[in-house]
């Protein structure tokens, strides 16, 4: 920026000067930008604390006398600290106080969870904990300065000796910087403490006060980058109605309430009515529309509402008057450093005070057993009379740790009569011993700090660790893909022979039910195969033949073609899958040469292979002008295969004359113990292969069972399932459960009679103490228990199949024994069944577009043997 002149009419420049502006912006803003980084946004690694935040617990400290204070006299005794509005600090102290750590709380504080405030200051009170005065405080240790008006002095940091920034976590937004650090749980940081100084690595994870759900893969220890995700802990209480019990962080209970009904209105997912009921604790009722699947939507709510959320960390702290990113383990790491660092000076400071009663213990006993006091009687002035005194000591001088001052002579001749003629030589002595011990106990601590340290934090972890165990399920989630859940909130129309689809089409065909998230798929008379994202009306081109909804990646999905071919006059045959495909491109499905044509299409949802018939043109060569084909014949391709030659000679007209079966097979399902998940992945243990109508066998540790279907998207609580697998209606199950009525263990064998699907049935007694220990379906399984006989145990194994008959599933069953059971385990047997396994069709994906292979000798199985030679015109 050039210079700017302001000169006087006169020409008199005497009293303007050229100012250069050039630089000012620049220094100005960084000025500002530091101000604002380390005075109000980003917290000291030392204390963890901004410094409003240190400010208000100085001034609280100062308040303090054990009794509750209004916040509004806190506020104002801040105000000499902080240079900055009543507004600012009121809100501070109520984010202090909702964390429950430092601050004791009086009055409605407001709600987290609710996102409700607290009343205005004048009606809250508050005081310091006892974990804050224990752990935050010591004006011995403190460094000081001067606050902003010069006329008081504060801390520059408060020595506390705990991890306190990872404990309460921290958000601030500087210029050009911020930071976020996720709140840590108060027993396992002292527990990363301990292991700490026990030379150990340690990996912290977050932990927060609205519990829930966390998916800490992406977490790398808080860095930039890194990821957390958040879900609301949703519990089913029937088939109608859903629980949230739990929120994620950040996140209340009214915000969630308005995502879940934005997405209702949006049609992602269908719900009757949601009610809040949350009190003391969180409860979100969630009434569903009739005919939901609630599995279907829990996923629906995590994958298009808060319930579930993802939160970025950013750990900046300041260091020596620098923003520095840093792990969260180094963070735990160099707080861990600076407690063993303050505990030491403790213990220094402590040494010299007990190193100082002594020494003028010992000097006050010499003074007054020796009688020294009488020496001063004859001296006639003050010099003369600290000179004695000094003469008196030097026989013990050689003794003391120090050289006697001036001071300490001082001190002696402030000793008055009445306690030099009541003095007490054993009391004296006693007092001696007692400070002697505690000096020999601070130089132990001294010699060996560590262990001191871990001492320490253990007696923080007795102190004040209970009820503060962790409240956040760590889990590993599960990928929700929105378009797999998302209800039916639109109808697909076609207008087939002007090649518009959409679900703005009213007037026109109607498809099916999909969702606004649909890829729709569309395969032309012309062989053309292109798909697109639905929308209100998209062309996709004229004289459709087929529409649906394009899932990617389905392998089960089989289309059968057969389509002419316009160069050749062949007609061709194919199956083939379309597993990816890029949107609004059009595709080949023929060869692609001019004039070819579709003459007959299916689409298989689970592989099925019709039986046609295929009549020949009377004018045709051929002597068999009608004849039978079966898809199943042929292999499942790719989109590109060309296909094999149905027939050289001109079709006149193709019939279905039977509905196939599937080829595929069954379908292999796996269970994830890790996200209580099916899948066809091969992700967890495979649970056996699966076709339309089979069952799947799940028993709780509740004592509950259930049927259910093998839908992926099935949801169970991995912790609570103690069995999962194919259902047999012929298997036997045995299970050895705990009754907390009788305080013993039953066995019982049963059938499962009951075929409702996805509805609990419990088998065991309703105490609230009863408990399922195992359960198996194998033909004759065998138990190892341990038994408490008086004084001594002993190991037995029983045959569950002999222990009892098999009875109906509401029945109680038969003690296991009358002995107390230490413990008992199922015993694996040697030859464990081996899952069904399906045979699997080649890759699809594969293509062989020169794979024209005559068929006609495998089609019609009726024609006579001396026809044989001419199959191979067909």
């Amino acid at each position: 920026m050039s210079e700017e002149k302001n000169l006087k009419p006169d020409g008199d420049q005497s009293l303007h000067t050229s100012v250069p502006i050039t630089g000012m912006y620049k220094d100005w803003f960084l000025d500002y930008a530091s101000y604002v980084i380390l005075e109000r946004a980003v917290p000291a690694i030392e204390d963890g604390l901004k410094p409003v935040q240190r400010r208000i617990l100085h001034a609280m400290k100062e308040m303090d006398d054990g009794r509750f204070n209004k916040v509004a006299n806190i506020i104002g005794q801040s105000m000499q600290y902080h240079p900055h509005g009543d507004a600012s600090i009121g809100d501070a102290i109520v984010n202090i106080g909702q964390k429950e750590l430092l601050i004791e709380t009086q009055g409605n504080w407001g709600d987290v969870r609710t996102g409700d405030g607290a009343a205005a200051s004048r009606y809250i009170e508050a005081r310091l904990s006892k974990f804050a005065l224990e752990v935050v405080f010591n004006a011995q240790t403190t460094e000081w300065q001067l606050s902003y008006d010069g006329r008081k002095r504060e801390p520059v940091t408060l020595p506390v000796k705990f991890p306190l920034l990872l404990a309460q976590g921290v958000e601030g937004i500087a210029v050009g910087l911020s930071t976020k650090i996720l709140p840590h749980n108060f027993r396992e940081l002292i527990e990363g403490s301990i292991a700490i100084l026990n030379g150990h690595k340690t990996n912290i994870l977050p932990d927060f006060i609205t519990g829930g759900f966390a998916d800490f893969s992406e977490y790398h220890e808080g860095l930039r980058g890194s990821r957390v995700k958040v879900r609301a802990r949703i519990e089913e209480e029937d088939s109608k109605t859903l629980l949230i019990k739990e929120i994620p962080y950040g996140i209340t209970t009214d915000s969630l309430i308005d995502s879940i009904l934005k997405a209702n209105d949006k049609g992602k997912i269908k719900i009757k009515k949601v009610v809040d009921n949350t009190a003391k604790d969180v409860e979100i009722q969630i009434q569903l529309a009739p005919g939901v699947s609630p599995d279907m939507t829990i996923d629906a709510l995590y994958a298009f509402t808060d319930c579930e959320i993802s939160i970025s960390p950013n750990a900046c702290v300041i260091i020596e008057d620098r923003p520095v990113f840093l792990t969260v383990n180094d963070i735990l790491e160099y707080n861990t450093k600076q407690t063993k660092a303050l505990l030491k000076r403790e213990l220094e400071i402590r040494k010299s005070e007990l190193m100082e009663k002594l020494l003028f213990s010992s000097l006050e006993k010499i003074f007054i057993e020796n009688r020294i006091y009488r020496d001063i009687e004859e001296c006639t002035t003050w010099e003369a009379v600290l000179v004695a005194i000094d003469k008196g000591l030097d026989p013990y001088k050689p003794d003391f740790y120090r050289e006697i001052t001036q001071d300490d002579l001082l001190r002696l001749t402030e000793i008055k009569i009445k306690r030099i003629s009541k003095f007490d030589t054993f009391k004296a002595d006693e007092l001696m011993k007692r400070l002697q011990e505690e000096l020999k106990e601070v130089n132990h601590h001294l010699r060996h700090l560590t262990e001191y340290a871990i001492n320490y934090y253990q007696n923080l972890l007795d102190k004040y660790g209970k009820g503060r165990e962790r409240k956040t399920e760590i889990r590993a989630f599960d990928t929700i893909q929105a378009t797999t859940v998302a209800a039916n909130n639109a109808k697909l129309y076609v207008n087939r022979a002007d090649g518009f689809v959409g679900f703005g089409l009213k007037k026109d065909e109607f498809i099916c039910d999909c969702s606004d998230l649909d890829d729709i798929i569309v395969i032309r008379r012309d062989g053309v195969c292109m798909v697109s994202k639905i929308a209100e009306k998209v062309f996709m081109g004229k004289d459709i033949l087929h529409v649906g909804v394009f899932r990617k990646g389905d392998e089960r999905m089989v289309y059968n073609l057969i389509y002419l071919d316009g160069v050749s006059g062949k007609a061709m045959v194919k199956r083939f899958q379309v597993l990816g495909i890029t949107r609004d491109k059009e595709y080949d499905l023929t060869k692609g040469t001019k004039g070819s044509k579709v003459m007959y299409f299916t689409a298989n949802p689970n592989g099925e292979a019709e039986i046609i018939t295929v009549f020949l043109t009377q004018g045709a060569k051929a002597r068999v002008k009608v004849f039978d084909f079966d898809f199943a014949t042929i292999e499942i391709k790719g989109r590109s295969a060309q296909g094999n030659i149905l027939t050289r000679y001109p079709v006149r007209k193709i019939q279905l004359k039977m509905e196939g079966v599937s080829t595929l097979g069954g379908l292999n399902i796996y269970y994830d113990a890790v996200i209580g998940r099916l899948n066809t992945d091969q992700r967890g243990r495979l649970i056996g292969n699966f076709l339309g109508e089979d069952r799947i066998l799940v028993c709780y540790k509740n004592g509950d069972y259930e049927l259910t279907t093998f839908e992926l998207t099935n949801r169970f609580e991995a912790a609570e399932v103690v069995l999962i697998e194919k259902f047999n209606p012929q298997s036997i199950v045995s299970a050895v459960y705990y009754d907390g009525g009788t305080k013993t263990f039953f066995v019982k064998r049963f059938q499962i009679e009951t075929t409702t699907i996805n509805k609990k049935f419990n088998f065991i007694t309703d105490h609230k103490q009863s408990y399922l220990k195992l359960v198996s379906t194998e033909k004759q399984p065998q138990i190892s228990v341990t038994l408490v006989k008086g004084k001594e145990e002993e190991f037995m194994e029983y045959d569950l199949d002999m222990l009892i008959d098999v009875k109906g599933w509401k029945a109680i069953g038969n003690k296991l024994s009358t002995y107390p059971v230490k413990d008992l385990a199922l015993i694996q047997s040697k030859k464990t069944a081996e899952p069904e396994q399906s045979e699997d069709s080649e890759d699809s994906s594969e293509t062989d577009a020169d794979d024209e292979l005559e068929i006609g000798t495998t089609i019609d199985l009726s024609v006579k043997k001396e026809d044989d030679e001419q199959l191979g015109l067909f």
